[in-house]
């Protein structure tokens, strides 16, 4: 993991910048999804979670289901295709999981990729040299910013 100021960037997983979502490469050809430290944060106090339900399929940057904040509501954006295979039922209890473990218990949803070699290419590898810079550029705009 690297720290960029106080957010959390896992050198392990892939990151859909426009939805500030990861995914988690699993070695049971599934792919696990969550919401970034910097989209988690930018939101503010998550009060409520809305998932698509298991079974449902998705396509790269389609809303896995709806986030509602304090300042915000919005979707939140498949960093993969494929069909859901199992929700963070957690979640719906407990939405600010979110907040206090995004790359944990707070992820999102388990997804059987259908077209993960070509999903992948759209993705930003946490390890990447690049990611630490698209992480301090989006903290400035997307954090910092609104305070």
């Amino acid at each position: 993991m690297v720290k960029v100021e106080e957010f959390e960037l896992k050198e392990d997983l892939y990151y859909w910048r426009k939805g500030h979502t990861w995914a988690k490469i699993e070695s049971n050809d599934r792919v696990r999804v969550g919401i970034d430290d910097v989209g988690v944060k930018s939101a503010g106090e998550i009060v409520f979670v809305r998932l698509k339900p298991k079974g449902a399929k998705v396509k790269q940057g389609d809303a896995l289901g709806v986030l509602e904040s304090a300042k915000w509501v919005g979707p939140i954006e498949s960093p993969v295709s494929g069909e859901i295979v199992e929700v963070n039922e957690q979640l719906r209890k407990q939405p600010k999981l979110l907040m206090s473990s995004p790359y944990g218990d707070g992820w999102i949803a388990v997804i059987k990729p259908s077209n993960l070699e070509v999903d992948i290419t759209n993705l930003l590898k946490g390890s990447d040299p690049q990611a630490i810079e698209w992480y301090k550029k989006e903290i400035e705009e997307k954090v910092r910013k609104k305070k």
